[in-house]
C-alpha cells in the first residue's frame, strides 16, 4: 500500500508524538525504567537532632537527586514511638537509636535492617542535667528521684542506668524511675520538678545551660565512650525488595556524613532547616561523631551492654542487623 507524502509525513510526527508522550509520563514506572531504582520517593522519620544533619546536606547539595532519589523527612518524637509507623509503610527509612531497634528485632516485633550509622558519642553530646539551685548537684544524690528521658527502655535509660551504676546506684534498689518527657518539653519539666534530672542531647543541653542548666554528668564516658547511638532503618522486607533503592540511598548519605565529618560549618548551617537551633547555638554546641562506615563490631557494643543491663534475655548478634553486602 503506497501512502502520499503528506499522510506519510503526518504519520511520522504521530508516531513521535505517542514516543514522546510515553517518555515523558514523569510517573515512577518511567523513572524505574531510566534509573533502575525501585522506588524513588522516600520518607524518612528522624529526630530533629543534629546527629541526622547529613540528611538535609544531602538533600540540600542534591546528593539524593543525584541518585536518582526524591527524599523528604518527618519530625518524630522517639524511634520506638514511630516504629508503627514504618511496618505500615509510613516510612520508608526510620532514624532510630540501636537499643529500641535492637529490642523490637530481638522480640520478633519487627524484622529490621541498619542501612547506615547514624551517630556515634563524643564527650559532652549527651548529659544528664539538673536544674538551677537543685539539691541534686552530684549522681548519688538521685536516690529515690526521678530522671526524664524521651523514651523509657532506649539509649537514654540505658546509658543513665550505666552512669548510675558507675556512681554506686542501682536503679531499682535505690529506687530511681524513668519518666518519658519529649525532648522540646524536658527543661521545662526540670524547673518545674516534674523530673529531678534529665538526659538531654545536643541541642537541648545548649538551650538548658544557657538557661542555668546544670551539667550533672557526661553519659557516654568509661563503659559508654564513643558508643554507638543510632543507625537509619528499613525493615528486611523493603531492603529485599528494592536492593538498588537502598543502595543509592547509602551512596548519598555516605558523601553527606563525610561532608558532616570534616566540616562543622556545613551541619551549623543546615541544623536551623530541620530543627528549632538558632544559628549562634548551632555554630557553639557540641556535635556528635559521623561514621562513615557500619561497623558489626561497634554495633555489637550495644548490644552487650542490653544484656548486661536486662534489656535482652539472651545473646543478640548485632551483625543480623546488616545487609549482606554490609557484613
Amino acid at each position: 500500500m503506497r501512502f502520499r507524502p503528506l499522510v506519510r509525513a503526518c504519520l511520522v510526527i504521530a508516531a513521535f508524538s505517542v514516543l514522546a508522550t510515553a517518555c515523558s509520563s514523569g510517573n515512577a514506572e518511567t523513572k524505574v525504567a531510566a534509573n533502575g531504582l525501585e522506588k524513588t520517593d522516600l520518607t524518612i522519620g528522624m529526630l530533629p537532632l543534629p546527629e541526622v544533619a547529613p540528611v538535609q546536606i544531602a538533600i540540600n547539595r542534591g546528593f539524593f537527586k543525584a541518585e536518582g532519589l526524591n527524599v523528604k523527612h518527618t519530625l518524630i518524637e522517639g524511634g520506638a514511638a514511630a516504629l508503627p509507623t514504618l511496618l505500615s509503610g509510613g516510612f520508608d527509612v526510620l532514624h532510630s537509636n540501636y537499643v529500641s531497634a535492637i529490642t523490637a528485632t530481638s522480640q520478633n516485633v519487627a524484622d529490621l535492617k541498619v542501612i547506615a550509622e547514624a551517630t556515634v558519642a563524643t564527650p559532652g553530646s549527651f548529659v544528664l542535667m539538673t536544674a538551677p539551685n537543685s539539691h541534686v548537684t552530684k549522681v548519688e544524690d538521685l536516690k529515690g528521684k526521678k530522671i526524664g528521658v524521651n523514651t523509657l527502655n532506649n539509649v537514654a535509660t540505658l546509658t543513665s542506668s550505666v552512669t548510675l551504676k558507675v556512681h554506686g546506684l542501682d536503679i531499682n534498689r535505690d529506687k530511681i524511675s524513668f519518666v518519658e518527657v519529649p525532648f522540646p518539653n524536658m527543661w521545662q519539666a526540670l524547673k518545674s520538678g516534674q523530673v529531678q534530672a534529665a538526659f538531654l542531647p545536643e541541642p537541648f543541653v545548649s538551650v538548658a545551660a544557657a538557661d542555668g542548666g546544670v551539667k550533672l554528668a557526661d553519659l557516654m564516658t568509661g563503659p559508654t565512650d564513643s558508643f554507638p547511638i543510632a543507625g537509619y532503618f528499613v525493615t528486611s522486607d523493603f531492603a529485599s525488595k528494592n536492593p538498588k533503592t537502598v543502595a543509592a540511598f547509602q551512596r548519598a548519605l555516605l558523601k553527606a556524613q563525610s561532608v558532616a565529618a570534616s566540616d562543622r560549618k556545613a551541619v551549623a548551617e543546615v541544623l536551623p532547616q530541620y530543627t528549632k537551633i538558632k544559628p549562634e547555638t548551632a555554630e557553639i554546641m557540641q556535635l556528635p561523631g559521623f561514621p562513615i562506615t557500619t561497623n558489626a563490631v561497634r554495633l555489637q557494643r550495644v548490644s552487650d551492654l542490653m544484656l548486661e543491663y536486662g534489656y535482652l534475655k539472651k545473646p543478640f548478634e548485632a551483625n543480623s542487623l546488616l545487609l549482606g553486602d554490609q557484613k
